[in-house]
């Protein structure tokens, strides 16, 4: 099972927010992606609205999670980057639904 994490934030209109949100995001990601029990840490931002931003978080599976929560640069992430928001995060999770196709065998490979 893989246990899927999405959130969706949206900068404020003041000079600097987006950018200052895309650096954070994009460390986050270098940081979190090394975390163990983590399938991969996405970001990305909306092609049309350049405040508009995504994360998608993928884990081993739902108790995976904890090894992000328990990471110490998780501290810093929310009050830095709650300030540049015009809105709360928008966060969704999910489990991925198994097609019967490629399957994650928790060693950073997939089989058919």
């Amino acid at each position: 099972m893989v246990y899927t994490i999405v959130v969706h934030l949206h900068a404020n209109d003041e000079p600097g927010s987006v950018e200052k949100i895309k650096a954070k995001l994009l460390e986050a990601a270098s940081v979190y992606r090394k975390d163990k029990e983590t399938i991969h840490w996405f970001v990305s931002q909306d092609h049309e609205d350049p405040r508009s931003f995504t994360i998608v978080e993928r884990y081993e599976q739902e108790s995976s999670q904890q090894y992000h929560l328990k990471n110490p640069y998780w501290k810093t992430f929310d009050p830095y980057v709650k300030p540049l928001l015009d809105q709360p995060m928008d966060m969704h999770r999910v489990i991925e639904l198994d097609d019967g196709e490629a399957k994650y065998t928790g060693d950073e490979k997939w089989i058919q």
